[in-house]
């Protein structure tokens, strides 16, 4: 997969796919994504990258807490990475879920990781410039406590 030079991150997010694809070649599609999941986790740590699994990230607007985000993971502090483990090809609403992880966050960009086809489908996106209307599509990945 080619790379833009002048991509932000673009060492780290090489690195990140380079691990998705140890972890995709040692087991193959088939698993569960919380599998693949796991396994990138140590398989960046072996590589050096600072990793935080499962980041809960507090959605706030005008100061109110409207729920949380999971992020599969954040690498370095600068790259979010969402694990999917699907048989068909990525689609748009699992890039705007990504998007809309990076619009909260505030983070410049993220990959999007697909383990459930024969070969591990990398995705790079990028923080829009413009977000205005980001907080009305986030609720189907909010999670909030039950009254």
């Amino acid at each position: 997969m080619p790379l833009a030079q002048d991509a932000p991150h673009t060492e780290i997010t090489y690195e990140i796919i380079g691990a998705a694809i140890a972890v995709h070649h040692k087991v193959g599609p088939g698993l569960k994504e919380r599998v693949y999941q796991d396994m990138l986790t140590d398989e960046m740590l072996a590589r050096g990258l600072t990793v935080e699994a499962e980041k809960a990230v507090e959605v706030v607007v005008d100061e109110k807490v409207y729920g949380l985000l999971y992020l599969d993971h954040v690498v370095n502090g600068v790259v979010v990475v969402e694990c999917k483990a699907v048989s068909h090809l990525l689609t748009n609403e699992e890039v705007a879920q990504v998007i809309t992880y990076l619009a909260a966050t505030g983070l410049p960009v993220g990959l999007l990781l697909n383990f459930g086809r024969k070969s591990m489908q990398p995705k790079r996106i990028f923080r829009p410039s413009k977000l205005d209307g980001w907080q009305s599509r986030i609720a189907p990945y909010l999670w909030r406590p039950s009254a």
